[in-house]
């Protein structure tokens, strides 16, 4: 006997009785979206490998051990399933010259993919909401960023479980100053670093603060702190940041450890954060990008942006105890013979073309087998068609979740009924 298939893991089927939550999760995002004027931009999975490496960052955890990489056979290219999608966004802003009439404001839903160690809320095939705003300089959208991220955990009543941290890492010379005085400072307890830490030290040192080693947690709340770097514009940002949060009444942590896992932030980043889901305490992240359009190729343009973890948010929406199943049928067609098969037919698609939602059964049976499965199928009526109802051009209609008594009725009326009914 051959092995059964399985699927790779780390990469998880969403079953059918799993979607409606993912649906009613989707609808909420594109209604929100959509209120604060965001266009949706779908791009390619593939990307070509060089675009991650110059983006993220090649000392990175994502670029060095993370991603799927291979060479097209065809053409000897260095391929990679996009691990984020950030990079994929502003690749095409640029190709496509979508910022020679002004900022966009953007956004992307779909699969990215990292090889780590599955465990709960992290997986190598996962889900991100992406937000992308392009061409706007000022803390005006890392506001607005905030404030839509807030808005969303209130409209999905998960609010309550979660909680904001900020951060600025200023700009590119507040930045150089705080690297040597870290190199110096981790130069001088370089016995007390991991493997990683030591990799990094001249390379990246900045990503040392980001270890979750637990050994090396006090020699990093020791380490010099790139706020004392801070210059008078990346100070001006960053109150003005907090002052938005405040007469928002949106509460905040700073976070001087928080500096996230990709090169290309400076300025303001941020994490929204829960405790009722274990070590994957991280929600929904992001922050300001300026450099990264120049960095691919494009003409200098201010960015931010943020991405939140689909199966995450879902888990906090599970475990706050929200449940959504499929929608019932209005009505399952139960049918006898072969002229009340073809009639059968004809009945559904009248149906549905008055927008009812209509389960035909399939698959023959007895009429007793039919009405098990008309029933489980929880529709709120089942219509049954024999020979005879066939022959007259009629349907027989039976309540299945509430009291009264079948009715043997003209299609047209009967449609009419269930029209009336499912209202």
């Amino acid at each position: 006997m051959s092995t059964a298939l399985r699927a790779v893991r780390g990469m998880n089927d969403i079953l059918p009785a799993q979607t409606p939550l993912w649906q009613h999760f989707e609808a909420i995002v594109r209604k929100w979206l959509a209120a604060y004027g965001y266009r949706e931009i779908r791009t390619p999975i593939l990307e070509h490998t060089g675009l991650f490496q110059r983006a993220i960052g090649e000392v990175t955890d994502i670029v060095e051990k993370e991603m799927y990489t291979f060479i097209d056979e065809l053409n000897g290219e260095s391929l990679t399933l996009r691990p984020e999608g950030t990079a994929s966004g502003v690749r095409a802003v640029i190709e496509h010259n979508l910022l020679f009439d002004g900022g966009k404001r953007l956004w992307y839903m779909g699969p990215m993919f990292r090889h780590e160690r599955p465990q709960k809320g992290r997986y190598r095939q996962f889900h991100q909401v992406g937000v992308e705003a392009l061409g706007y300089a000022g803390p005006d959208l890392d506001i607005e960023h905030l404030l839509m991220t807030a808005r969303l955990w209130r409209m999905l009543g998960i609010a309550e479980h979660i909680r904001l941290e900020i951060n600025t890492l200023g700009g590119a010379e507040s930045r150089a100053r705080h690297r040597q005085k870290l190199i110096a400072y981790f130069e001088a307890r370089q016995e007390a670093l991991d493997e990683d830490a030591r990799r990094r030290l001249y390379s990246n040192p900045l990503r040392i603060l980001d270890t979750k080693n637990p050994a090396m947690q006090a020699l990093v709340a020791a380490a010099p702190r790139l706020m004392d770097e801070l210059d008078d514009a990346a100070l001006q940002h960053f109150d003005a940041l907090r002052q938005g949060l405040e007469e928002a009444g949106i509460a905040y942590r700073i976070n001087p450890r928080l500096v996230r896992g990709l090169d290309y932030y400076n300025y303001t980043v941020f994490e929204w954060v829960t405790d009722r889901l274990g070590a994957q305490g991280t929600v929904c992240a992001g922050g300001r990008y300026d450099g990264l359009v120049e960095q691919l190729g494009g003409r200098p343009a201010p960015a931010c942006g943020f991405a939140l973890g689909i199966e995450r948010v879902l888990a906090l929406l599970t475990d706050a105890g929200q449940r959504y199943e499929e929608p019932a049928p209005d009505a399952y067609i139960v049918h006898v013979g072969e002229a009340a098969a073809r009639f059968a037919r004809l009945v559904g698609e009248r149906l549905r073309d008055a927008g009812l939602k209509v389960v035909s059964h399939g698959g023959g049976g007895s009429f007793k087998a039919q009405m098990k499965k008309a029933d489980a199928s929880l529709a709120r009526y089942a219509i049954l068609l024999g020979e005879d109802e066939a022959a007259a051009g009629e349907v027989s209609l039976k309540p299945l979740r509430a009291a009264g008594e079948q009715q043997r009725l003209g299609l047209d009326t009967a449609v009419d009924v269930l029209k009336t009914l499912a209202r």
